[in-house]
């Protein structure tokens, strides 16, 4: 199957995971303890597709651009920089990565110290109903909208970067299908419930969500569609920049988005430290399963050691 028939396959499903997590709210009773668990797991996943699987492309890309492992890697790794601080500075200023339960399962007072809803130490990081007007929608929807974009993006790039002849077809793109498959009921269950505790309907939450779910699949698109543009050029080398700026960048918002959600454990989750932890294990060997799985599927998994070349006086 060619590289477009597996993006329409992921980008169907990725539609259809996202509208389900919007009905969470209304279909299942969720705890704190059994979403911080399930974020830990996505988390492992996310941590380790970001440095295992598009981090190692971006770098081979690079190298096939430049000629050489030493003059790709500064480049690869502003690009890393450059997406770690894009979705940091989406999420300091629209305060969107907010992922709790929409019903608790302690009975404790929460004290709420700022805009975006988090809380004291003492609280186990819950937030108070009461103050969840300030977790606004309307910006949380804007971050979730360039957040859900830019993993298009990361998935059109990495499917981009693994189609091709003698490669294992099956496999292309997986482990970034998998993690943002993973991720975006959370995302879903995040606006749902900030709409909720907003006041809106529950056919307008519906009806956003629609929405929303489209956005994944239109990042992709227009990105897929800027790679055949770049492929009609004839310049093989601009194309293998793209990419490589493409997963790199890719690769640091992933790496954002999951310590956004693993480092809040070190100081409120003072609870469940072994569960927690098996989780995130867990999810970090999904994804070096998975990048076991496509070295093996194709050549370029491994970076080539650059090459020796003999001084010019020598026999």
């Amino acid at each position: 199957m060619s590289a477009l028939g597996w993006l329409s396959i992921y980008c169907a499903a990725m539609v259809g995971v996202s509208l389900v997590g919007g009905w969470i709210p209304l279909l299942v009773r969720l705890t704190h303890r059994r979403m911080q668990v399930a974020l830990s797991f996505v988390s492992g996943v996310m941590l380790g597709v970001g440095l295992m699987h598009l981090l190692p492309h971006a770098i081979y890309e690079g190298q096939a651009a430049a000629g050489s492992l030493e003059r790709a890697m500064p480049v690869v790794l502003s690009w890393l920089l450059a997406g770690l601080l894009t979705m940091f500075f989406i999420e300091r200023f629209f305060c969107f990565h907010h992922h709790d339960a929409p019903h608790h399962d302690a009975p404790h007072t929460d004290v709420v110290h700022s805009d975006c809803g988090h809380s004291e130490p003492e609280d186990f990081g819950h937030v108070d109903h009461e103050h969840a007007h300030q977790l606004r929608w309307s910006g949380a929807a804007v971050g979730l909208v360039m957040h859900s974009a830019i993993e298009g993006v990361a998935l059109a790039a990495a499917v981009t970067a693994e189609a091709g002849p003698g490669r294992l077809a099956p496999l292309v793109g997986l482990s970034t299908f998998l993690v943002i498959f993973l991720h975006k009921p959370f995302d879903s269950l995040t606006l749902g419930t900030l709409m909720a505790a907003g006041g809106r309907s529950t056919r307008s939450r519906h009806l956003i969500n629609a929405l929303f779910a489209a956005i994944v699949p239109l990042g992709a698109g227009l990105f897929y569609l800027s790679t055949r543009h770049a492929d009609a050029s004839g310049n093989a080398t601009l194309g293998n920049w793209y990419l490589a700026a493409a997963l790199a960048f890719s690769a640091g918002t992933f790496l954002c988005i999951s310590l956004s959600d693993l480092l809040p454990e070190l100081y409120f989750h003072h609870h469940d430290r072994l569960l927690l932890s098996a989780a995130l294990l867990l999810g970090l060997g999904v994804a070096w399963l998975a990048s076991l799985m496509e070295s093996g599927g194709h050549s370029h998994s491994r970076i080539a050691p650059p090459a020796i070349v003999a001084p010019a006086n020598s026999p």
